[in-house]
């Protein structure tokens, strides 16, 4: 967090990477907008104009049949919900062979980026993108103990929002790199999402102890966390280890590039 508009959006820069598990769409153009909803995280989630996937359609300026399969968590910090928005434009995009309009952090910071789709340091409220070349595979589990953390709590609750941006990214040949470079940065949303679920705080315990954990942080808003491992078997043995002991928490092993 660099700061905060006269306009009440919060300045940001931030280093995101994506993941090789999601959620999963099915958009066609129709006359009236739907949505459906399905799969294992979908329950109680809107299915009504409120809905992002909905919002990115009329964004977009069309009538989109969407079908959502939600795998996962909602309000999670990990960008499911922007990234599902991405989706409807690009699917729009394809259908309808017009360019996505500019201005599409108007539907959320991290839309921007997920258009993207690729590892990008992201400033200002979202719409500044500078993509991050060289960035290894990194090998990580995910963990998020069933908490939903309302971003926008999370913002009301910080102490200080001027803070100094990313230190300088310099080559990172691997995990380790990555993991050490993470060391020397911050969250400056874990304070707050810790005051609201401190279950995130066990997490970050239960990821840490884990053999071979590089770096344990909180992801984004909260609260899912992430551990950063060496190697796929390590990240597996650990996401394992961790389903074994807290069945009830969600937890996926996965490829961040």
């Amino acid at each position: 967090m660099t700061g905060r508009r006269t306009d009440g959006y919060h300045l940001l820069d931030s280093l995101v990477v994506f993941a090789d598990i999601g959620d999963r769409l099915d958009v066609a153009l129709a006359e009236a907008p739907a949505l459906t909803i399905t799969g294992p995280k979908g329950a109680g989630l809107s299915a009504g104009p409120d809905n992002l996937c909905l919002r990115a359609a009329a964004f977009f300026g069309a009538s989109a049949r969407i079908t959502l399969d939600k795998h996962l968590p909602a309000e999670a910090g990990i960008g499911g919900g922007s990234s599902d928005a991405a989706a409807v434009l690009r699917a729009l995009s394809a259908l309808t062979g017009r360019r996505v309009p500019p201005g599409s952090e108007a539907l959320g910071a991290d839309v921007p980026v997920c258009l993207a789709a690729r590892a990008t340091r992201m400033q200002g409220i979202g719409e500044a993108l500078t993509p991050v070349a060289g960035l290894p595979p990194l090998h990580a589990v995910l963990v998020n103990p069933g908490v939903a953390v309302p971003t926008p709590e999370i913002f009301r609750r910080l102490d200080r929002r001027e803070n100094p941006g990313l230190p300088v990214l310099p080559p990172l040949p691997d995990a380790a790199a990555v993991a050490g470079w993470l060391k020397a940065t911050r969250n400056d949303l874990e304070p707050p999402a810790l005051a609201i679920a401190p279950e995130i705080g066990a997490v970050l315990s239960a990821l840490d102890s884990q053999p071979g954990c590089l770096l344990a942080r909180m992801s984004g808003s909260g609260a899912t966390c992430f551990g950063i491992f060496p190697d796929e078997d390590t990240a597996g043995k650990a996401a394992l280890s961790i389903r074994e002991a807290k069945p009830g928490w969600w937890t996926r092993p996965t490829t961040l590039t």
